[in-house]
């Protein structure tokens, strides 16, 4: 059995695992990417932070510049201090004036808040505007990814991608990646400074940084799994929860309510498992990076007290050692907690990266030179398919050889058992899934070269669970494209047809009434009445109902169906149904089971010979005989 290109290229995509072990690299190639437009603005919090830790580590210099060189001996301090005492005014004008020291420091304090605040206003806004276009680019993505790799992802792991996700890589890029480059330029901007003062209490106060770097890094590839199988778990628990709510009437129904509660219980365990690893992995990390720290002060300490007293170094130049090891050994401590943290932003990247390097529907249509896209026309399709063949994800055949042919007008009745392949024939029509082998003729062209888009324009489609907007009857009716602006004459004379008119009008705000999620608070009869008006608004080319009067009577269904045929004569139906009556009028009717066509015909020539399509018509007439005679009994 052959492979269509397109369709394999949808399969294998969709059959990808839904997890991958992030890697640092392509993280933040990924990080950078996204940060497309913005990367100005995170120039420009960089420069605050340089401006910033400038301001900081030159403010101690103010008051050891003027311990070593004012209140001491001026022969034995640096050239540093020198320096500072000159421009404040020099050594006389200090010593006379001690507000011109404490004026200074206010204002550097001063000039380091407000780099601070301009560093968070840039980085912040960055941020926000990233994880914005971030959710509008995922949810577009999202709805045009192919059903294939939709039915391959959990729709709560989609949801946490596109919520979770995206807010952990927002306060990575709002907060840890702008407090890592304040970590490392913490630690580089003041080593000039203190070479300048004393080389071997520099030295001193950086021998542990290494130890806590190195520390840091392995750390890091300790935990770097452990905040992907939180992620998953996490995703996991909301598929669970989006799940149970989605068919919360199943669950009540059937009586699983504890059944369900324990599932979910489950999978909160499993969360709350990833959680407590990584609380235990950070516990060990803070431990441990807090003793490295206070050796690196005690280091600091011991010899600046030992050189002190062996007057090799002067009191302010010690006070200013003490002062800046305390100022950048926490930062460096705070740079392994941020790039810890950077991890959960790494797996949150690689999970947005994996759904948005899913190929699109667009991308498997064919080129523009190849692309024969269908006309707007009054008249109906015609449709040719021929040995067509198709399984889902490499399982079973669902159509095993399936050929017909509709004029353009006529109507085919689709009829069999469930998973027959009654719907499987309207989803290959419509592009969903491609055939694995076989043709599909629209209009004399071959289906693989009609865009996507442009087939769907001219199907209206109606299926057995219709799904409604929590939104007006009035916008449901006319929610799809080309009906989007109809006039209300147009929504009545749909809703009309339908045979939803007269309940529409029964409800106090009539086409103003607000349905509940999904329509719920229509009946199914209702619900599909009202997917029916809003198909038929359209006016497309090919209208399919897939089962879509199941839930409506049988005078109602007559009175669909003769209102169908009086509308527009040409315009080609499909109609998927159990009930015989739907079809009785089609031109072609094909009987389905186990992916085959065991019979077709007109219903005069179906019922004129033994066969599946007689026994369900003298099923289903003996049914309806013997109810209106329990009705007619009734009455009397």
């Amino acid at each position: 059995m052959g492979n269509d290109s397109d369709n394999s290229e949808a399969k294998s995509d969709a059959a990808a695992s839904p997890q991958a072990q992030p890697s640092v690299r392509a993280g933040l190639a990924a990080i950078w990417k996204f940060a497309q437009g913005e990367h100005v603005n995170f120039a420009l919090a960089t420069g605050a932070l340089v401006v910033s830790a400038v301001a900081l580590y030159i403010a101690p210099l103010v008051p050891q510049s003027v311990f070593d060189t004012v209140v001491g001996n001026p022969e034995n301090a640096s050239r540093i201090s020198h320096a500072v005492i000159d421009a404040l005014g020099g050594i006389d004008r200090v010593r006379t004036s001690l507000w011109i020291p404490a004026a200074a420091m206010i204002g550097i304090t001063i000039i380091s808040g407000v780099a601070i605040h301009l560093k968070t206003r840039f980085a912040a806004g960055a941020a926000e505007r990233i994880a914005r276009r971030l959710r509008d680019r995922m949810y577009d993505h999202v709805q045009r990814l192919p059903p294939a790799t939709l039915d391959a992802l959990p729709s709560g792991d989609i949801v946490q991608r596109c919520t979770s996700d995206i807010e952990t890589t927002r306060t990575f890029c709002a907060n840890q990646a702008p407090e890592i480059g304040r970590a490392v330029l913490m630690l580089l901007v003041p080593l000039p400074i203190m070479l300048l003062l004393d080389w071997r209490m520099a030295l001193a106060s950086i021998v542990c940084v290494p130890a806590m770097l190195a520390f840091t890094a392995v750390h890091f590839r300790r935990m770097a799994p452990s905040f992907a199988a939180k992620e998953a778990a996490e995703g996991a628990m909301t598929t669970n929860v989006t799940e149970n709510l989605t068919g919360i009437r199943t669950v009540r129904a059937f009586g699983r309510a504890a059944h369900e509660n324990a599932r979910f219980a489950k999978s909160s365990a499993a969360f709350r498992d990833a959680d407590a690893r990584l609380f235990r992995l950070f516990a060990g990390f803070w431990a441990k990076s807090d003793l490295i720290c206070f050796l690196q002060q005690v280091v600091v300490v011991g010899l600046g007290a030992w050189l002190l007293s062996r007057g090799a170094l002067e009191l302010g130049a010690y006070f200013y050692f003490l002062t800046v090891v305390a100022m950048f050994i926490w930062p460096v401590r705070m740079l392994g907690r941020m790039v810890v943290e950077a991890g959960k932003a790494l797996a949150a990247v690689s999970r947005l990266e994996e759904i948005l390097a899913r190929v699109e529907e667009r991308d498997l249509d064919p080129s523009a030179e190849t692309a024969e896209p269908l006309e707007q026309v009054a008249s109906g399709l015609a449709l040719r398919f021929d040995d067509v063949r198709f399984a889902y994800r490499d399982g079973p055949l669902v159509l095993d050889g399936i050929s017909f042919e509709l004029a353009a007008g006529q109507t085919l009745g689709l009829v069999g058992p469930s998973g027959a392949g009654k719907t499987t024939i309207v989803q290959l029509l419509l592009r969903f899934y491609e055939p694995d082998s076989g043709a599909i003729e629209v209009d004399g062209r071959p289906l693989k070269h009609i865009p996507r888009a442009s087939i769907r324009s001219v199907v209206g489609t109606v299926l057995q669970q219709p799904f409604l907007y929590s939104q007006k009857l009035r916008d449901n009716i006319r929610a799809g494209v080309r009906a989007a602006h109809a006039g209300d004459e147009a929504v009545i004379a749909s809703a009309c047809v339908a045979c939803v008119h007269d309940a529409i009008q029964g409800f106090p705000e009539g086409y103003d009434t607000v349905v509940g999620e999904k329509g719920m608070t229509l009946s199914g009869g209702q619900r599909q009445r009202v997917a029916i008006a809003r198909a038929l608004i359209a006016e497309p080319r090919l209208l399919v109902l897939d089962d879509a009067l199941s839930a409506v009577d049988a005078d109602t269904e007559t009175s669909i169906l003769s209102a169908l045929r009086a509308r527009k004569s040409t315009q080609t139906k499909i109609i998927v149904a159990h009930r015989l009556s739907a079809v009785m009028d089609a031109d072609l009717i094909l009987v389905l089971d186990e992916g085959r066509i065991l019979e077709r015909g007109t219903h005069t020539e179906l019922i004129a010979h033994t066969g599946l399509y007689r026994t369900l018509w003298e099923i289903q007439s003996h049914g309806d005989a013997e109810l209106n005679k329990a009705l007619e009994e009734s009455d009397v």
